[in-house]
C-alpha cells in the first residue's frame, strides 16, 4: 500500500478492463466535484474509513473521514479566506492498475485551475502528479491512500 515518489513502472502494467476504467472515472468525477465545492464531508466520505490525504506540502497527511474533512475545511478557510477564488481540478492521463489484493492503484496528472471575481482568465497552480490506492467498501470504490507531488518539488 505504499506510494513512492518515483514514477511507477508504467512499461509493466496491465490494462483494466473497460468497465473498471469508467468506474474510476466516474468516481473521480464525482470526488473532484466535491472537493472543488468544498463539500468537506461529502469527499471525506469518498474515502476509506482509514484512509489518508496528503495534498499539500504544507500541512500534514490527514487520516480518517473526519481528518480529511477537516482538513479540507481549514485548507480553503486559511488559503482562500482574504482571496476568494472557484477551484476546478482537472484530472488528467489517468493510469489504472489492478493488484492481486484486489486494490487499484491509480496515478493521473492534476491540474488546479483558479477563477477569481471578475477576471477571465483563470491561474492554473499548481501542477501536480496523483498516486491513489483504492479499494473497494461495501461494493464502493474508496481512496485509501492520496498522496499528491506538486511538479516543481520535482526538479
Amino acid at each position: 500500500m505504499t506510494i513512492t515518489e518515483t514514477s511507477a513502472d508504467l512499461s509493466a502494467a496491465r490494462p483494466v478492463s473497460a468497465d473498471l476504467y469508467a468506474e474510476v472515472q466516474q468516481f473521480y468525477a464525482r470526488q473532484v466535484q466535491l472537493l472543488d465545492a468544498v463539500r468537506a464531508e461529502e469527499f471525506a466520505a469518498t474515502f476509506a474509513e482509514d484512509g489518508v490525504f496528503e495534498h499539500s506540502p504544507d500541512s500534514a497527511p490527514a487520516s480518517g473521514r473526519a481528518g480529511i474533512a477537516a482538513e479540507v475545511r481549514d485548507f480553503n478557510a486559511k488559503r482562500f479566506a482574504k482571496d476568494p477564488v472557484q477551484r476546478r481540478h482537472w484530472f488528467n492521463m489517468l493510469v489504472v492498475e489492478e493488484q492481486p489484493d484486489g486494490s487499484l492503484h491509480t496515478q493521473f496528472y492534476a491540474l488546479v485551475m483558479m477563477t477569481r471575481p471578475g477576471e477571465l482568465v483563470p491561474v492554473i497552480a499548481p501542477s501536480c502528479v496523483v498516486r491513489d490506492v483504492l479499494v473497494r467498501e461495501d461494493g464502493a470504490l474508496r481512496t485509501r491512500r492520496r498522496k499528491v507531488s506538486q511538479d516543481r518539488f520535482s526538479f
